[in-house]
């Protein structure tokens, strides 16, 4: 009986720790120099979608939804030289389905909306926009490199900034390019302590039992 007590805290423990994140690990680090924007500059447009997955610890009961945004691609000779994306965190917006109210005492997608846009998240009044901007753009490595996107062929690191903190973060993504369209596929991981997104005060039991893994999925789509 004593061993299986132990088994179950262990277990609990594990579970605890997972945030059920299934994205690729993004690699961080310090701001990085911006690159230069060279070449034809591509818009993105009102076809991409950036999609965000957090999870309450142990994977359960995660809540998604959709975040807009707007920005430039640059490509030369076929390549990607540099990209400004601006993330619009006022259209943050929680799918329906990823709320059930009879489980949160009536409160709704709606009501999540309202409470990441206030200073417990994003404050999104003295924060209203979010940015990604490109600092370098190298080619996949099959033999070394892993990704769950299915033929991925570059790496990307980028300046991510969120309310007041810039984070460097790079990822796997799959590019094409063709003479009047341009589309980036990724997902991956970030841990939200890394722009400081936390609920409530540092070891606050509501912050703890949010998992600090978020995945982020883009589909970025810019024609000339």
């Amino acid at each position: 009986m004593k061993k299986l007590s132990v088994l179950a805290v262990l277990a609990s423990v594990i579970l605890a720790s997972c945030g059920g994140a299934n994205g690729d690990k993004a690699q961080t680090g310090t701001e990085q120099q911006v690159a230069e924007q060279q070449g034809t500059t591509f818009n993105v447009d009102s076809t991409s979608s950036i999609i965000w997955k957090g999870y309450h610890k142990g994977g359960f009961d995660p809540r998604f939804g959709t975040l807009n945004s707007e920005g430039t691609v640059s490509v030369a000779d076929g390549a990607i030289t540099g990209a400004t994306i601006t993330i619009d965190m006022n259209s943050v917006k929680t799918d329906e389905s990823a709320v059930d109210p009879a489980k949160t005492g009536g409160k709704t997608a709606a009501d999540l909306d309202g409470h990441l846009k206030t200073g417990d998240f994003f404050e999104v009044e003295k924060y209203p926009t979010a940015k990604f901007e490109i600092t370098a753009v190298t080619a996949f490595d099959a033999a070394k490199d892993k990704s769950v996107i299915a033929d991925a062929t570059n790496i990307i690191s980028g300046n991510l900034t969120i309310k007041d903190k810039t984070v460097n973060v790079t990822f796997p993504a799959k590019v094409s390019v063709t003479e009047n369209e341009v589309k980036v596929q990724s997902k991956f991981t970030i841990n939200r302590q890394d722009w400081g997104l936390a609920y409530g005060t540092e070891g606050d039991p509501k912050d703890w039992m949010i998992s600090q893994e978020v995945d982020m999925e883009l589909n970025i789509n810019a024609k000339k």
